[in-house]
């Protein structure tokens, strides 16, 4: 009796002097229980979360063309599978020049004397479409020539002569395009206004004329804004797709922004921020950047990827939907789970694309967990084989 009294005793000491060994370790700062003693005021939870609702995934063959799929969805496309050359009008600014023929001498604009004039045509002089749209012509008064194709204009300027001329026929020729122009601006090295060609010009031939991106194609994207829409889809999508290389129309915006993506690990892989230094991040090479799945400390069966992912991505894999969204977005908190102990994670890992903002946790082994406690014990007694030697002592 008197041995089991000494040795709870012993056991109460060691409990005193976890106590009082935790608060003397070493630290960075104030630890929790004085920050919670300290507090003025408290707003504290049991709950096992702080309250977010999630999805679980585990990582598979089946699943993992779905959930790559999700930087392919209707943001990242300009959804013009019928793209066509725009039709280039006439617009304010434009300056224009007009012949009339007339079909024989003595007319309205050709004089009789034969030797007068070579031909029978006359050449107006240059004009300005005005900021009203219109032009003048002799005889034919003022015309509304803004928002015109070339073959529209001659036409209603014929009619105008008929009667006046001899059979007039009218050509318009530009001289120089002011109003249909494309702005481009952002990361390229002559951002400005470029006149869009009759032919059709694509978006890669406007950052060809603006000399081409000043960064990476992997962190540049590409934003349209076209009769106040904006869509922003990837660069290196447009250079891979040519169904999103689209025609470029008059008034059309293209803002070429550059961004650095970033994906976080932390956990039994260290704890660290690294930048993408490519298109395409697997979750191998992730790992790889950290310190892998270091032996003896990290749980390779429980690797998570956190993501907001695309509710539409979720939805493919067949899961519950009535999850809520985060950030007013179809976006809802999902965590996937990588099992690196099975012979063929690796050509997972080779497969998982890892996200712009995606944190990868690798978990401790439980190993390691219950080894920080002999750590702590070690730490307090100065030798966990004393303690061991005790208990002996008092089981005798």
């Amino acid at each position: 009796m008197n041995r089991f009294k000494a040795g709870k005793s012993i056991l109460c000491a060691i409990a005193l002097q976890l106590i009082a060994g935790c608060a003397a370790m070493p630290g960075n700062g104030p630890d929790s229980l004085s920050v919670i003693k300290n507090a003025e005021v408290t707003s504290q939870t049991a709950a096992a979360t702080l309250g977010y609702e999630y999805a679980l995934i585990d990582i598979g063959h089946d699943n993992i063309p779905l959930i790559t799929s999700a930087g392919d969805g209707d943001n990242s496309t300009f959804g013009l599978a019928d793209d066509a050359i725009p039709e280039i009008r006439l617009g304010v600014g434009d300056i224009i020049q007009l012949t009339v023929f007339e079909s024989e001498a003595g007319g309205l604009f050709i004089p009789r004397e034969a030797g007068v004039r070579p031909g029978n045509f006359v050449t107006l002089p240059a004009q300005e479409i005005g900021r009203n749209g219109k032009i003048t012509v002799p005889y034919a008064g003022e015309l509304t020539a803004a928002g015109q194709t070339p073959e529209t204009l001659e036409a209603n300027v014929e009619l105008r002569l008929a009667g006046l001329a001899i059979e007039p026929q009218v050509t318009v020729t530009i001289l120089a395009r002011n109003f249909a122009q494309a702005t481009i601006i952002g990361s390229v090295e002559e951002p400005g206004k470029y006149v869009v060609s009759a032919g059709g010009e694509r978006i890669l031939d406007f950052i060809g004329k603006a000399g081409g991106t000043t960064s990476d194609g992997f962190s540049t994207d590409v934003t349209l804004t076209r009769a106040g829409v904006s869509v922003t889809v990837p660069y290196e999508a447009i250079t891979r797709n040519p169904f999103e290389n689209i025609y470029v129309a008059p008034g059309d915006t293209i803002n070429i922004t550059s961004e650095t993506k970033f994906f976080y690990i932390f956990g039994a892989s260290g704890v660290g921020e690294y930048s993408f230094n490519a298109a395409d991040i697997d979750l191998r090479t992730a790992l790889s950047l950290a310190t892998g799945l270091n032996d003896g400390v990290a749980d390779p069966s429980q690797v998570f990827i956190y993501r907001l992912e695309d509710r539409g991505v979720l939805s493919a894999l067949g899961l519950d939907l009535t999850l809520p969204t985060s950030g007013g977005e179809d976006l809802v908190p999902t965590i996937y789970r990588a099992d690196f102990r099975k012979p063929d994670s690796f050509f997972m890992a080779a497969d998982f694309e890892i996200q712009d903002g995606d944190m990868v946790y690798v978990t401790n082994a439980r190993a390691v967990e219950l080894g920080k406690f002999f750590n702590v014990i070690r730490t307090v007694t100065g030798n966990s084989v004393a303690i061991e030697s005790d208990l002996n002592t008092l089981s005798q």
